[in-house]
């Protein structure tokens, strides 16, 4: 049976529940977290590198972050086998559409809000490659060729301007155990 939701929650003051210590300002978050090492800021960059090229030619998956007009969020896996997204440039990728659910929620918020955000994992590896910036959607281009997959040609794509490529950390991969299976549950 579904677990029962307390609609009281839709209250503004949802988060005013006892003993909740809620953050709130930017300063407060820096005072708790500190300022980040230079190297972490310098990491940003708005091009494509050899190092994320050489991680966007193995990544066979990612997951594609978007929301609508008033905020409301989505994330969708995406994926296809290594190197299923299309480099257009230096400063553009292309996520061929494949067969799936036909919701399109991911296309519905990019008509609404261009924004976007792609985080690509490697199943094994330790890279986190995330890239962010404004979408659109395509119904072809001369590109739409290299991304067919066996017979299929997409019939959309979604094509994403970078404004923002970073390589994380991988400590999450570490802590969460992800690619090491005898700490997977099994039920």
């Amino acid at each position: 049976m579904p677990q029962t939701i307390d609609t009281a929650g839709d209250r503004p003051d949802a988060m005013a529940e006892e003993g909740w210590a809620e953050l709130g300002s930017r300063a407060e978050l820096r005072a708790l977290l500190g300022e980040p090492a230079a190297v972490v800021i310098e990491k940003v960059h708005d091009r494509l590198t050899d190092k994320d090229l050489a991680i966007l030619a193995r990544a066979p998956f990612c997951l594609l972050a978007t929301s609508d007009s008033r905020g409301n969020c989505d994330v969708s896996p995406r994926g296809g086998a290594p190197g299923f997204t299309h480099v257009v440039d230096s400063g553009t990728l292309a996520l061929p559409d494949r067969p799936g659910n036909r919701r399109g929620d991911s296309f519905h918020n990019i008509l609404d809000n261009p924004h976007a955000g792609l985080l690509y994992l490697i199943p094994g590896g330790r890279e986190i490659l995330r890239v962010n910036g404004r979408a659109r959607i395509l119904t072809d281009a001369p590109f739409f060729d290299a991304m067919t997959e066996g017979d299929r040609r997409p019939v959309l794509a979604l094509v994403l301007e970078i404004d923002e490529i970073y390589r994380h950390c991988p400590q999450s991969l570490h802590r969460s155990g992800i690619w090491n299976p005898p700490s997977w549950q099994t039920h």
